[in-house]
């Protein structure tokens, strides 16, 4: 029964360690999601042909900064704004107002103020191709300050959590060995060495923790199984890679929390003489 305890609360100790990775990795990809869908918008000159501005495209889809680059020629664009707005502007003005450009993704780590007004300057040294070049400024910076201060509370929260649960399982564990005080100085009476007495509650530890890891994984499989099938999309977030790290990150705490809690409990036992038993 005592083991059995022991595994359900070292269990529910690595489902919240569980949960904070899964949150850290869902953050990085969120991160990633909205910095890599910030648009920088190239505008075309007059002068630019529909073949210039595509090859135009395909030069900068060639730089490191750039994800996605896709040509919007002038009567795609006054199309689209026609079905936005249920009308055409072009048939009071008596010309197309609109102009064509390229609306350009960029990588991840590009998307941030310093990145952005380096890539504006480099792209308007094309002066006979671009007129101007418009980006999000304010939202860009708003959206990275945001994301790290978020980065930065999960990692003190992934912190606490880490020394609130070795505090759990420690004292669960060493509730356990309690329990068997009297036989672990009997064994040393009878001339057993530490490593020979610490070795069988090493190996139940050992199974303690792989048990728990596999019941906490099984656990946070039937979370992200819910979540995917109630919000569409969620796999964007949270896919296999993710669950791998997040599974190897619980065993790997399930194992070695429960092992160096065991250790330093035993030798506790293992160090105290026979009337200091009594008093514990």
């Amino acid at each position: 029964m005592q083991l059995v305890t022991l595994c359900i609360s070292t269990m529910m100790v690595l489902v919240l360690i569980g949960l904070m990775v899964l949150s850290v990795q869902a953050t990085r990809n969120v991160s990633a999601y909205v910095r890599e869908h910030l648009t920088v918008t190239v505008m075309l000159g007059d002068s630019v042909t529909e073949q210039q501005g595509i090859l135009f495209g395909k030069r900068l889809q060639q730089q490191p900064y750039a994800r996605q680059v896709e040509y919007i020629s002038k009567e795609r664009a006054l199309r689209e704004q026609s079905e936005a707005m249920g009308s055409d502007p072009s048939e009071f003005l008596g010309v197309n107002p609109f102009v064509a450009t390229l609306e350009m993704r960029l990588v991840a780590d590009y998307a941030n103020g310093d990145s952005l007004k380096m890539i504006a300057a480099e792209l308007m040294q094309h002066h006979k191709l671009v007129s101007e070049v418009a980006y999000q400024e304010d939202l860009t910076d708003r959206v990275n300050q945001n994301l790290n201060r978020l980065s930065l509370v999960l990692f003190v929260l992934a912190i606490l959590l880490i020394v609130v649960c070795y505090a759990l399982i420690s004292n669960s564990v060493r509730l356990s060995v309690y329990a068997r005080r009297f036989d672990i100085h009997t064994m040393k009476l009878v001339g057993a060495s530490w490593g020979f007495i610490r070795m069988p509650f090493l190996k139940r530890a050992c199974g303690v923790g792989l048990v728990a890891a596999v019941l906490a994984c099984g656990a946070l499989g039937g979370l992200v199984y819910a979540a995917y099938h109630y919000h569409v999309g969620f796999d964007e977030v949270l896919g296999l890679r993710e669950l791998l790290i997040t599974g190897a990150v619980v065993l790997f705490f399930g194992l070695f929390i429960t092992l160096l809690c065991s250790y330093i409990s035993v030798n506790q036992f293992l160090k105290m003489k026979a009337g200091e038993l009594y008093k514990i």
